[in-house]
């Protein structure tokens, strides 16, 4: 079984990763064209039996009137049929018109089946089929009563992340015992069989190169997890070698030509970040003799001076010359907008022509504060928060880091970019190298 997930989330991923021993793709119409978006699909069925998209909020959801990005809207693109997971919490008669109420909406969506989730218990499940069935031509697939068993703890993302959940693999495993119980897995896997073949589209072609690996040492840890699957193929494909490194526990920065420090909860792990004081050391030393670093939202917090938290301050890298703290309500969610400036460090791929704008996404309850006013932006914020409602992406040095979450798509070749730009800053290292011996020899 092939996972994906609908929309730029980190955690349900994450999840469904572990669930699926299959790394899960996100399919997103904000940062996706139609073409890619079927292309990405295909390209990722191949070797799975049926494929499971997650939905992000309801059916018809979506942040324009006609939910041209809805899940309705992707399922029509891809030819899917709908399975409902309804709370029913409390319900009865009322299903029916709440079904056909979905049904009659946009009749060319396929819904195909329901799972009952949230149930008081036999009888109440023997009177909402009974409902179902008597009013609509919807089959009942599954009927899950509620329990304590089939909680996941959260907190201000959301779900706590299953790299943190120490016993993640045991929640899975009890989750799919219950489930399997309740829900009629091969009337669902009948379900997705039914959906006709999808034609192959327009797949991102990651950008390939013959020149040698460069290394990019990515923290991949409690503290930072939110990476994209495709993200870290498209920086292989464009010559790099992945060094994971474990920021709570490692004393020593391996032997890299750079850094990709993602998101995640820093904030949960701050205690941990402090005292490995060594690697915190080394990191601000390779900022400051001019490594390339890429850094994203809990990256940028962890290069800072010092995070706040609960009315503590812990200390950070020191890398960056500001601050962050937590607030108890997001400082910035959702989809942004951004352009680039003059300062951005990165150069042009060469089929590009000017520097892009692109939309990418935020969701952060931290703030940067007491910034270095002297410090250059890579982004205007054509929408969005980012570091202060106008600008993102602090440059410091060769660093790059912003709150902005970047994806590797059509539009934005991110990966390529920074690869390219850690082979300009190492033969800069080595011409100015070169130079020094010979002005020494003189």
């Amino acid at each position: 079984m092939q996972p994906f997930k609908k929309g730029p989330d980190y955690i349900d991923p994450m999840w469904l990763t572990q669930a699926s021993q299959r790394n899960c793709h996100n399919l997103d119409y904000h940062t996706m064209g139609k073409d890619e978006l079927r292309g990405t699909f295909h390209h990722y069925m191949q070797g799975a039996d049926i494929g499971i998209i997650e939905g992000n909020k309801g059916l018809y959801d979506g942040l324009d009137l006609e939910g041209r990005n809805s899940n309705a809207a992707l399922a029509r693109l891809l030819k899917a049929p709908v399975v409902l997971v309804i709370s029913a919490k409390g319900m009865t008669r009322g299903i029916a018109p709440l079904i056909l109420g979905y049904q009659a909406f946009d009749p060319r969506i396929n819904i195909a089946g329901v799972i009952l989730n949230k149930l008081g218990g036999k009888r109440h499940e023997g009177k909402l089929r009974a409902v179902i069935e008597h009013y609509t031509d919807v089959p009942v697939i599954g009927a899950v009563h509620e329990s304590p068993l089939l909680d996941v703890d959260e907190r201000h993302l959301g779900l706590i992340p299953s790299n943190e959940a120490q016993t993640s693999n045991d929640t899975i495993n009890q989750i799919a015992d219950l489930i399997g119980d309740q829900v009629d897995l091969e009337k669902l896997v009948n379900i997705a069989r039914t959906a006709p073949e999808i034609k192959p589209g327009k797949h991102i072609t990651h950008i390939s190169t013959q020149q040698d690996k460069v290394k990019i040492g990515i923290p991949k840890d409690k503290a930072f997890g939110f990476y994209y699957p495709s993200d870290l193929e498209a920086l292989e494909a464009a010559g790099a070698e992945l060094v994971y490194i474990d920021a709570l526990n490692d004393t020593n920065l391996p032997v890299v030509d750079a850094l990709f420090i993602g998101g995640g909860f820093p904030e949960t792990q701050a205690e941990a970040l402090q005292k490995n004081k060594t690697l915190r050391a080394q990191i601000k030393a390779a900022v400051e003799s001019g490594m390339p670093v890429y850094a994203e939202c809990g990256g940028l917090m962890y290069l800072s001076r010092q995070l706040k938290w609960q009315d503590k301050n812990y200390d950070m890298c020191n890398a960056l010359p500001l601050d962050t703290v937590m607030y108890d309500k997001p400082q910035g969610r959702g989809y942004v907008r951004i352009a680039e400036s003059d300062s951005f460090p990165w150069p042009v791929l060469p089929d590009q022509k000017t520097r892009p704008a692109y939309c990418a996404h935020e969701f952060h309850y931290s703030k940067a504060e007491n910034i270095d006013p002297t410090l250059k932006f890579a982004y205007k914020m054509n929408r969005g928060f980012g570091l202060d409602g106008k600008h993102d992406g602090i440059v410091y040095k060769n660093t790059l880091a912003n709150y902005t979450h970047l994806r590797d798509v059509q539009h934005n070749r991110w990966a390529a970019r920074f690869v390219a730009f850690i082979r300009d800053c190492l033969k800069e290292k080595k011409n100015n190298t070169a130079n020094q011996r010979v002005a020494n020899s003189k």
